[in-house]
């Protein structure tokens, strides 16, 4: 499966993680403003809980010295009374298709989704193999037969 990779050649664009929940942009900004000018600032919020963000946020500067002297002198320093890690960010890899569903690809569909759409009929687990194929119909039992050595062949044991 292929990646995009967001163009960040430049290395302008750096992480900082660790942040305390008291920490904004303008916050940020203050900062790191000494370093160089800043182009843009953001902190991604946290949907899933009652903090207004996730505790990282990305400082894009306009040059790449300014973005090297903001980690050379901001990593593991103090904001906020936190520990804070600066670190160039990575770029954002977008995986192909990661937006949609699995079964909303019909390669899916016809290797999991069962063949009958009819509720009436049962499902069986048996009825294809692992290539996906129609098992074939099983012979019926042939009734056991004696041999020659033994007429019985239930008992196994002497007694």
């Amino acid at each position: 499966m292929a990646t995009l990779v967001k163009d960040n050649t430049s290395k302008t664009t750096i992480y900082v993680g660790g942040l305390d929940d008291q920490v904004n942009e303008q916050i940020l900004h203050a900062a790191f403003i000494p370093f160089g000018d800043i182009v843009e600032i953001q902190i991604p919020p946290d949907p899933a809980s009652h903090n207004q963000h996730r505790g990282f946020g990305f400082i894009e500067f306009e040059e790449a010295a300014d973005a090297q002297a903001a980690i050379d002198n901001m990593n593991l320093s103090e904001l906020y009374g936190k520990v804070i890690k600066v670190n160039l960010a990575r770029p954002m890899r977008i995986k192909e298709g990661s937006m949609r569903a699995v079964w909303s690809e019909d390669a899916w569909l016809q290797k999991y989704a069962l063949q009958s759409a009819d509720p009436t009929v049962p499902y069986d687990p048996n009825e294809f193999n692992e290539s996906n194929e129609p098992n074939e119909p099983n012979e019926p039992n042939e009734p056991n037969e004696p041999n020659e050595n033994n007429e019985d062949n239930d008992d196994l044991t002497d007694s």
